[in-house]
């Protein structure tokens, strides 16, 4: 089965020994300065493999979360954030701008990076599954933010949310097809995840061409595909409510957008970007499309141009010079994203513990260098999940469980 999903590339991340003499004062706090190290690295491990049960990444997510939750949270009734927020330089790369790493003394960064990181781990393994989003409110808590197309920006992140609802409700639209729901449900189903696709689109309508022509290009074919896809089954629809006329014009534009997705299929492939380059195009359930949308058309105009023997007038409708406006919503199958939440601070976390660290022996960030060029970081090396080129035996390509 050809890969019918874009993904972008993990983020790199340096190496993090949490060694900080002076700050650790004792045995209590030299291990909670261990521990997130090994939980960390061990993270950071899993991430690079799509094929690790979700219920592993997401222990391992709660593990490292709630040590890190202790240089974030204040403990201190009088202290507007904790002593130790910017006691560690962190260092990453952004999905979109290759391998030029940003690094900042604060924690909150750690955390949006890494949970950044996480929500494309759960892409990737819903590559084989079901799309999931996690997202936190940590983005608003950043104190250098103002950098374009990184991964904190906020155009980049709306994208990813769409991507992955999108994607999600990709699945349950297959589920309707292969079940046989109406077909207006599917095609509200279609029109919304089209809809979805737009919106993830016009997220990155601000940034530089170069660096999201080829995100965008996945986001504009698949949003053509399934606009087609509603228009084939709204079709049906409009026909089965003696609405030929409407239903032969919608067909038309279905067929005229199925070209175009067929189009950008090929502009996305030759696209330079990052990212992992999906084969839409070679998709059973896209190449199946196109032969069905111009039957459904062809038996419009069959029936539009037929005389029904009950009555004596003709059927023949004439055609709207405008197709029908696809306002349609799904009563039923949404996708939406799971709110992500915070896990408990770990218990190797007191007040006590955390009056015994010493943030006065903490690094300081050195003074910003704007001609100062940023340290580059090799890519993440991770591990594929192999796709087979035999078809699949559904129409959708979907397995239903």
């Amino acid at each position: 089965m050809a890969y019918w999903f874009h993904r972008n590339p993990l983020k790199a991340t340096q190496v993090l020994t949490f060694e900080l003499r002076g700050v650790s004062t004792d045995e209590k706090t030299r291990r909670i300065f261990s521990e997130l190290r090994q939980t960390r690295n061990k993270l950071l491990e899993l991430l690079t493999d799509p094929n690790h049960d979700k219920v592993i990444v997401e222990k391992a997510t709660t593990d490292y979360f709630s040590l890190l939750l202790g240089l974030i949270k204040p403990f201190e009734e009088n202290e507007s954030e904790n002593k130790l927020r910017e006691a560690i330089k962190f260092k990453w790369t952004n999905t979109l701008l290759g391998n030029t790493a940003v690094e900042q003394f604060d924690t909150v960064f750690e955390a949006a990076s890494m949970a950044v990181n996480i929500g494309l781990w759960y892409t990737k393994h819903a590559a084989k599954l079901a799309a999931k989003e996690k997202n936190d409110n940590l983005i608003g808590k950043l104190k250098d933010n103002t950098a374009n197309a990184t991964d904190t920006d906020t155009r980049v992140l709306e994208a990813y949310i769409y991507q992955s609802t999108a994607e999600a409700q990709e699945v349950t639209l297959a589920r309707a097809i292969e079940m046989k729901h109406s077909s207006s449900l599917i095609a509200a189903l279609a029109c919304e995840t089209a809809q979805l696709y737009q919106k993830a689109d016009d997220a990155l309508q601000s940034l530089d061409a170069k660096i999201v022509t080829k995100w965008r290009k996945y986001f504009q074919l698949k949003s053509d595909f399934y606009t087609a896809y509603a228009h084939n089954y709204n079709g049906d629809a409009l026909l089965a409510g003696d609405k030929c006329g409407e239903a032969v014009r919608g067909l038309q534009e279905g067929v005229k957008l199925y070209s175009e997705a067929e189009k950008k299929c090929t502009e996305y492939a030759s696209a330079k970007g990052p990212g992992t380059t999906a084969r839409p195009g070679n998709h059973l359930f896209f190449r199946k499309f196109g032969p069905v949308i111009k039957r459904t058309l062809e038996k419009c105009d069959r029936e539009n141009g037929m005389i029904r023997l009950s009555v004596t007038f003709r059927y023949h409708q004439k055609l709207p010079f405008d197709p029908p406006q696809l306002e349609l919503k799904a009563t039923y199958g949404l996708a939406s994203p799971e709110e992500f939440q915070e896990p408990s601070l770990n218990p190797l976390w007191s007040k006590e513990v955390y009056q015994k660290m010493d943030a006065k022996m903490a690094p300081k960030p050195e003074p910003k260098d704007d001609k100062k060029k940023p340290g580059e970081l090799p890519p993440v090396q991770e591990k594929e999940t192999p796709m087979s080129e035999k078809d699949p035996s559904t129409f959708s390509g979907c397995v239903i469980s």
